[in-house]
């Protein structure tokens, strides 16, 4: 079985792949009709020093927020017709005008990492100063912490995936993994091929973030448990790090046999975050996924060997 560096990411109504060379977004307008985008990969981070073990894993996290956010708006505008600008939208195309939309795009990835780390990162740290009363053992301090940082994450998920249009979203992100699947057993990519693998893929971006949240527990608890604006800085600092190892372990187990006794257990928590954000999607849904896998697969020789 082949292990592909081809990934994707669900959009509305579509699904982008990201391959070697170029990106495609497939997205099913209104009508029934499939359009595909094609565009060059953007080198922002050609230098060798950002694909350094460990470094690399925040730059990969920066370049995927930015472009996912891209294609999402480009996905929207076929079903944008009620939505009317915010404020922050107006501001922005005042002050950069024709660069406005790569504005918005980088606003919206900060904002995004802004909202992330303050409930994710910061606020488990100070509910479970609320509790620090109880023990004064730092490892069952920052074990707490992570549980409550994961806890928040899969009831978020777990509501979120309650909306309707989160619920289609969340087929086409089965669909993409049936189809990379089926890509890498070197199938047919046929709507029937591609229908019998599993939702589950061991590189997803979902398994990512339970990943970081697990080792952020063994990273913090070298930190031991200081006063909480130290603790908040060293969070903070740490992240890049954590992202790093987080990125490094995703690249291990998608490389080595997912019948691996370590394999299994690694991707497990993943697995099971995954079966919320993943659903077995429609044929209809099946097809924008081939269209978009079809436009990234090497074609002049490159490689896209995970």
């Amino acid at each position: 079985m082949k292990k592909t560096s081809i990934g994707g990411q669900a959009l509305i109504e579509g699904i982008m792949m990201k391959g070697p060379e170029k990106i495609a977004t497939a997205v099913r307008k209104p009508d029934g009709e499939i359009v595909v985008r094609e565009s060059e990969i953007d080198q922002k981070f050609k230098h060798k020093f950002f694909k350094l073990p460990i470094i690399r894993g925040s730059f990969v996290l920066i370049d995927s927020l930015v472009t996912g956010v891209k294609e999402l708006m480009y996905s929207a505008e076929f079903y944008g017709e009620d939505y009317e600008e915010d404020a922050l939208d107006k501001f922005l195309k005042k002050v950069f005008k024709d660069k406005a939309d790569t504005a918005i795009v980088y606003v919206s990835v900060i904002i995004a990492l802004l909202f992330s780390v303050g409930i994710f990162i910061l606020g488990p740290t100070l509910l479970t100063n609320l509790i620090k009363g109880l023990t004064d053992n730092n490892l069952i301090l920052n074990l707490i912490e992570g549980l409550i940082r994961v806890g928040l994450f899969v009831v978020y998920v777990y509501f979120i995936a309650k909306l309707n249009d989160i619920k289609r979203v969340f087929m086409y992100h089965g669909a993409e993994h049936k189809t990379i699947y089926c890509y890498e057993n070197n199938e047919e990519l046929t709507v029937e091929n591609v229908r019998k693998y599993t939702t589950l893929h061991p590189r997803c971006g979902t398994s990512f973030m339970i990943n970081v949240m697990i080792i952020s527990i063994l990273v913090f608890s070298f930190f031991g448990w200081p006063n909480p604006l130290m603790r908040l800085v060293i969070r903070l600092a740490m992240l890049p790090v954590i992202a790093g190892l987080s990125y490094e372990l995703n690249r291990y187990v998608g490389r080595c046999d997912e019948e691996n006794i370590f394999t299994k257990i690694i991707t497990y928590p993943g697995f099971q975050i995954q079966k919320i954000t993943t659903a077995e999607p429609d044929d209809s849904m099946i097809e924008v996924a081939i269209k978009a896998m079809e436009r990234v697969i090497p074609q002049n020789g490159a490689d896209d060997t995970w």
